[in-house]
């Protein structure tokens, strides 16, 4: 068990990692998000071996990279978050497929409403120098910060990261 919840910990800090440098730089790195998927790999043959959650997941995760790509074609992502939304299904799985799309787009549309009113209200030179990238005229939006919130809600319903909320309920 203290094996699925250090690859838990471990995705969930990938997550939150990938949202700040989002908010950085605006970018998700390719590293970061191969990271991310590839820690799938291992994580469902300790925590859930066998075709019945891997394959679901897999599904999952493949539905999310076709969606993925479609968007970052038409110009609705950029290509880090076409790439970090199918690493983060893979994770999720089809339980928390929904819920993290929904959870998702509310965040982030959140998250564009509140850069477009810093981007009025804030001079880029009184912005703190982390977010400088973000409040820049003409810039995206660091849909990291989105992705990231839909995979730390969204993770008691996947049976990878099961353990981490089992932990969490212990000390209630």
């Amino acid at each position: 068990m203290l094996i699925a919840v250090l690859f838990g910990f471990l995705f969930l800090t990938l997550c939150v990692y990938a949202a700040l440098r989002d908010i950085e730089s605006l970018t998700i790195t390719n590293g970061l998000n191969a990271l991310i998927a590839f820690l799938f790999i291992p994580a469902v043959i300790v925590v859930a071996p066998g075709w019945d959650v891997a394959g679901g997941h897999l599904a999952a995760g493949g539905i999310a990279f076709v969606i993925s790509v479609i968007l970052f074609m038409v110009g609705a992502f950029g290509g880090g978050d076409a790439k970090m939304i199918p690493g983060v299904m893979l994770w999720l799985g089809p339980e928390a497929a929904m819920p993290f799309v929904t959870i998702m787009a509310v965040t982030g549309g959140g998250l564009a409403v509140i850069v477009m009113l810093a981007r009025r209200l804030v001079p880029v030179t009184a912005a703190p120098g982390f977010a400088r990238e973000t409040l820049l005229p003409g810039n995206g939006v660091p849909y990291g910060v989105a992705i990231a919130a839909g995979a730390l809600l969204c993770a008691p319903l996947s049976p990878l990261l099961q353990p981490i909320s089992e932990i969490s309920t212990l000390g209630s």
